[in-house]
This record gives structure tokens, C-alpha cells and sequence, in this order.
């Protein structure tokens, strides 16, 4: 079957470029909005198992899920430092950190809006331990003191948030000696202060989670079999990165449901709009299609050519809606985390997965759009085009 030169399926698109403009601006708009939902996801996933270091290990109350809901008896945190597998520093120090998670409703920086905002209670090794997190400005919190160093989320997201300032939490007022970098992990939206301070000004005598540095990986099966074989723990175990891994998948896949929900309904007006410019173009060459036919074109060279026309608007308006989903890549947003009801800040994310899946939506939108069109003007006899013409 001889074909269509592609040259005079792009003429045409050139020759209705008022046409090809507002179609494809069309679809593109649908494009943007398909790819963002999935560079959000993306963001997501990124800044939560960002959060969380291989080798180490979180503990949480058995069925607990969230920090925020777990609670560590002192006896069972006992228990857990004599476990092997523990690594050490230079000293001899087991790697281990005690640490207390609460919520703080605090103001929004540029509303009257107020968030939670999560507050951990941990240790200079809880710090050690996750070498993301490093201090940007001013020093680390001194033991048994009310002072805070908080993440640049927090800082850039919240009001009365600096080097200096107070804030009122638990009926005490909070010093701010710091501001850390966790590179646009989970703990960017986070305020750290010394554990046993947390845990008295809040009231508690548990603990919320357990985090330590394994010696090597491969030491994580013995660990977790120790704890599950011990009656008197009853404790969850998982590595921090799964840990993380697994908060995330809730919010990704509610806001990927969400968004391709919303992507589909408005696909439909731009399939529509290029099925309507399709038949237009359709109906104004009939004359050409004859000649085409006359020439010696097949139907399916016909159709094949006019359904190029429909994927070449669908190629133009998905590389604009693309190019313009990936200027939200400078954009840091945030969100609610619904597995904690904290503020999580967060950034859209373009990767080649999201590219190819954000190319292959617009192309189905041109083929869907156009596939009916170019069968119509397949199935027309050079007669019938020339009683038309």
C-alpha cells in the first residue's frame, strides 16, 4: 500500500493553523493538568522514602501504622538496646534513639489558615543517624532544655518562624537555636527539640517510636525475628525507608485517583473538539481526497493520513502541556499527610515514566479523536467525492 507523504499531512495542519492552535490548545490544557497530577504523586513518593535511611530501623506499636498513634512502654525501649545488630559509634554508643512525635496547630505564614505540624522528640544520635538533616543556621538544641531547631519547610510555610523567636507549645515557650536542611525530605516539615523535654512538657510516658542504625543490612531478619519472638514487646518493626515507602502510597494513590478522574472527564471535551476539527477538515477536502483516490491512494492510505493529522495536533498539545507541567518542578507546595494530619511540603516531579505516560494520554486523545473521522473519509469513493466537490 503506497502512503500518504507525511509532508502533506503536516501542510494541512500548517494551512488550518488557527484550527491546529485551538485544538491542540485545547488538548494541551487537558495535558497539563494529566501530568501535574502525576509529578505530584511523583513529589510524593520522593520526599517521603527520601525520609527514611536503608540501615536504619524504625519500632512502633504492634498495629499503630503512624508514629503519632504509637506508644513505647520504657521497659520495652530497654529491651530493644540489648538487641544484636545495633551498630556503634567510635565510643561505644549503641545507635539508638528514644523519640516522642506530637502535633502543634501552628499560623500559616501568608493566611489567617493554621496546620499541625509534627514535633519529634529525639537525641544528637536520632540526629547522627540521618545524615540528610543538617543544620543550616544556628546550633543543635541543648539537652533538657526548651529549644527547638526546625525544618526549612517550617520555616518558609509558618509564621513567626526565625532564629530567635518563640514559640507557645504545651503551656511553655520554645526557643528557636536553629534551622535544619533535610533535603526536601519529610523532616523539612518537621520542628526537633530535645526528647525527654517533649515527653515531660507534653505530658507522656511512653515513647512514640524506637529508631536505630543496623550494623549492615543484611542483620535486619535477626533483628525483626528477635522482636517478634519476644511476648512481652509486641512492637512492629520496619525498616525507616519501607516505613516511609508505605505512608506514602495512601496519599499518592488518592491523589492519582483523583486527578486522572478529573483528567478523564475533561478529556472528553478535548477528544471531542478534535473529532469536530476532524470532520471539518473532513467535509472541506473532499475534492482532495477524491484526487487523492484518483491518484491511485487506497482507503487505508486515507484514513492513515487523516488520523496523522488528528496524532500530529495531539503531539503538539501534549509537548506544550508538558512543557508547561514541568515549569511546576520550581513550585514547593504542601499538602496534608493523612496518615499523620501534619503539613508535609513537598515539589512536583518530572521523570521519563511520567514523560512517556503524560505522551502516550495525549496521543490516545488524537487517536480517539480522530479515528472516526479518517474512517469516514477512508470509506469515501472518488464518485462520491466528486458528486460532493
Amino acid at each position: 500500500m503506497r502512503a500518504i507523504p507525511l509532508s502533506y499531512v503536516m501542510r494541512n495542519l500548517w494551512v488550518r493553523r488557527v484550527t491546529t492552535v485551538l485544538t491542540a490548545g485545547g488538548m494541551s490544557l487537558v495535558v497539563f493538568v494529566f501530568a501535574t497530577v502525576l509529578m505530584m504523586s511523583e513529589g510524593i513518593k520522593e520526599t517521603m522514602v527520601a525520609t527514611g535511611q536503608p540501615d536504619n530501623v524504625i519500632v512502633l506499636r504492634k498495629g499503630s501504622g503512624t508514629e503519632i498513634n504509637s506508644a513505647i512502654l520504657r521497659t520495652q525501649a530497654s529491651s530493644l538496646e540489648a538487641l544484636p545488630g545495633i551498630a556503634t559509634d567510635s565510643e561505644g554508643h549503641r545507635l539508638l534513639a528514644r523519640e516522642t512525635v506530637v502535633l502543634n496547630n501552628l499560623p500559616k505564614r501568608d493566611s489567617e489558615d493554621t496546620a499541625n505540624v509534627t514535633m519529634r522528640g529525639t537525641t544528637q544520635i536520632g540526629l547522627g543517624i540521618r545524615p540528610q538533616v543538617k543544620l543550616v543556621q544556628g546550633r543543635m538544641f541543648r539537652p533538657g532544655t526548651s529549644e527547638i531547631i526546625v525544618g526549612q519547610a517550617v520555616a518558609k510555610g509558618f509564621a513567626n518562624i526565625s532564629l530567635g523567636s518563640t514559640l507557645m507549645m504545651a503551656g511553655r515557650e520554645w526557643t528557636i537555636v536553629g534551622i535544619f536542611d533535610a533535603e526536601r525530605s519529610g523532616f523539612d516539615s518537621e520542628i526537633w527539640a530535645d526528647s525527654d523535654t517533649v515527653t515531660q512538657a507534653f505530658r507522656r510516658s511512653v515513647y512514640s517510636d524506637i529508631i536505630f542504625k543496623l550494623n549492615t543490612i543484611e542483620a535486619f531478619p535477626a533483628v525483626a525475628k528477635a522482636i517478634a519472638d519476644d511476648p512481652q514487646l509486641q512492637l512492629d518493626v520496619k525498616l525507616e525507608r519501607r516505613f516511609y515507602a508505605d505512608q506514602s502510597e495512601g496519599m499518592t494513590r488518592f491523589i492519582t485517583l483523583l486527578g486522572l478522574s478529573l483528567s478523564v472527564i475533561f478529556s472528553i471535551g478535548a477528544i471531542v473538539g478534535a473529532m469536530i476539527t476532524m470532520f471539518a477538515a473532513v467535509a472541506s477536502r473532499i475534492g482532495e481526497i477524491g484526487t487523492l483516490r484518483a491518484l491511485g491512494f487506497r482507503k487505508e492510505a486515507v484514513l492513515l493520513a487523516f488520523l496523522g493529522e488528528a496524532l500530529g495536533l495531539a503531539l503538539v498539545g501534549g509537548l506544550v502541556g508538558l512543557a508547561g507541567a514541568s515549569a511546576m518542578q520550581s513550585v514547593n507546595i504542601s499538602t496534608l499527610n493523612m496518615a499523620t494530619f501534619s503539613e508535609l511540603a513537598f515539589r512536583f516531579k518530572l521523570t521519563w515514566v511520567v514523560s512517556i505516560e503524560t505522551m502516550a494520554f495525549a496521543l490516545l486523545m488524537g487517536f480517539l479523536g480522530g479515528f472516526v473521522p479518517a474512517w469516514r473519509a477512508g470509506q469515501l469513493s472518488i464518485i462520491e467525492c466528486l458528486r460532493q466537490a
